[in-house]
């Protein structure tokens, strides 16, 4: 019952109590929530097509947010008209198939995401020890496993042993200069300013809208350097030995980009041709360290910002790969550690994963203090006509930086659209429908695909889960299964 005027609320009473009313609503529209699931559930269940659908949820391993197409495809003998194989929509549930998502995030995808990690591990492993259209004869090439850092843009809280143990006073605005806690993984505070005044927020934006012009300057000097170093000159080294290299972009906890990546060096042909005899291991880590010193980019200079010189960090990792396996860390590791951060993106440094759209939203984000000083920095840069080209504004959720997740020279390995046009055909063939590479070239195929739709209703999206949670489990089974020896 609710209170009369002037009367003070009872302890307890949802209609009251701010905290008991959320508390109460929250639990309201759980209860809403259900009940819409188990009427969506029912009518699905009811649905004549409902077997044929849950097949091609199944197709999709439990998509979170699946793409449906409407259309149909023919392949007919040119010279007698023979349909050879048709397909079509039209037999389908709603007239529509469903196909995967395949988005690279597990916030957002977590089948899809686990799908475009396990292509990213064969790419990757291919272009280190051969396979998939790559010699196996990649493996006897110099190759390292490099991790190129941002500078220090500010002091940030760190995980590991005691935070800044050694700073004592304040500085210029009062803020403590050390630490000394020993934050544990997962505590909220790492990657957190010392001092949000003193920590240069533009420069860190900067650096990460820039990140992808840093790297291509990485590998115009890495030619440059590895010619000083073999005593050749810059255009003959070119024609001498080929640089192919594989990188993946990772978010640190302060939000600031880095990068992993796998460098090979082959002949002037590329992974079919050895290179040559000078171009060894110990030449290629000291042209990497040099190289990555050497780089050097300015933003156009502004009043609104002032004059900024962006490069590496000095933190620079770099690991020769050996053909033995007798390294520090394997090929396979190599792959499994940059497949990893392809599924991860800019909320492992407790950002958003979605576009901002107006200044409005950002201070309506739940996020860090720190992660929304870089959001509005990037929004502020964003503004400003000197920084156009860099569409910070557009990036801004993504704190400045625009550049892929992975990327990788040509002749470095196979393709992901080679890796899925291989899949599909296994798929093909395990299901016993034809290929169509079974016909002779006598053959045309008509093609006619549209989009008509996207997502799950909450009893669709409950039954895709449920799917996506089995695979998992099967996965984890088999895993223990060969360890153990089991069935």
């Amino acid at each position: 019952m609710i209170a009369a005027p002037g009367r003070t609320p009872e302890l307890g009473n949802p209609y009251q109590d701010p905290t008991a009313r959320r508390s109460h609503l929250d639990q309201e529209n759980r209860l809403r929530a259900l009940g819409e699931t188990d009427r969506d559930l029912t009518r699905l269940a009811n649905l004549p097509g409902f077997a044929r659908w849950l097949d091609q949820i199944r197709q999709t391993a439990g998509c979170a947010n699946p793409i449906y197409l409407a259309g149909h495809t023919t392949t007919v003998d040119r010279d007698t008209g023979q349909i050879l194989h048709r397909y079509t929509t039209a037999d389908e549930p709603g007239a529509r198939l469903a196909v995967r998502c395949r988005n690279r995030r597990a916030s957002r995808c977590a089948p899809c995401s686990r799908e475009h990690q396990g292509d990213t591990f064969h790419l990757v492993r291919a272009g280190l020890v051969g396979g998939k259209g790559t010699p196996d004869a990649v493996r006897t090439h110099p190759r390292l496993f490099v991790t190129l850092t941002a500078p220090s843009f500010g002091a940030v809280h760190r995980s590991g042993e005691s935070c800044h143990p050694a700073r004592r006073g304040t500085c210029a605005h009062g803020a403590r200069l050390g630490c000394g806690q020993v934050h544990p993984d997962g505590d909220r505070a790492i990657g957190q300013t010392l001092c949000p005044n003193c920590y240069d927020y533009t420069g860190h934006v900067l650096w990460n809208a820039h990140a992808p012009a840093l790297w291509k300057a990485f590998g115009d000097n890495l030619y440059h350097h590895l010619a000083t170093l073999a005593g050749v000159s810059r255009t003959a080294v070119r024609r001498l030995v080929r640089v192919s290299a594989a990188k993946v972009a990772e978010y640190q906890k302060r939000g600031a980009i880095h990068f992993h990546a796998v460098i090979r060096l082959d002949g002037p042909t590329g992974p079919d041709t050895p290179p040559p005899a000078w171009a060894t291991t110990d030449l290629l880590l000291d042209a990497v360290r040099t190289a990555a010193a050497a780089v050097a980019l300015r933003p156009p200079d502004s009043p609104a910002y002032g004059e900024h010189k962006l490069g590496f960090g000095a933190q620079l990792d770099a690991h020769p790969l050996t053909s033995d396996g007798g390294g520090r860390i394997t090929d396979e590791q190599v792959a499994a550690y940059v497949a990893k951060y392809t599924s991860k993106s800019v909320e492992t440094a407790g950002a958003l994963d979605h576009r901002i759209t107006s200044a409005e939203q950002i201070n309506a984000r739940n996020v860090s203090s720190h992660v929304l000083a870089l959001i509005r920095t990037a929004w502020r840069l964003g503004g400003l006509p000197e920084l156009e080209h860099l569409r910070l504004r557009a990036w801004a959720h993504m704190l400045g930086y625009r550049g892929h997740c992975l990327t990788k020279t040509r002749a470095y390995s196979t393709t992901y659209g080679a890796l899925r046009t291989a899949r599909a055909e296994h798929s093909r063939t395990a299901s016993g429908r034809p290929l169509y590479g079974d016909w002779d070239d006598g053959t045309t195929t008509e093609s006619a695909w549209r989009y008509v739709g996207s997502g799950h209703t909450p009893g669709e999206a409950l039954i895709a889960e449920g799917i996506a949670q089995d695979l998992a489990l099967n996965r984890e089974a088999a895993r223990e299964a060969a360890v153990t020896g089991g069935p």
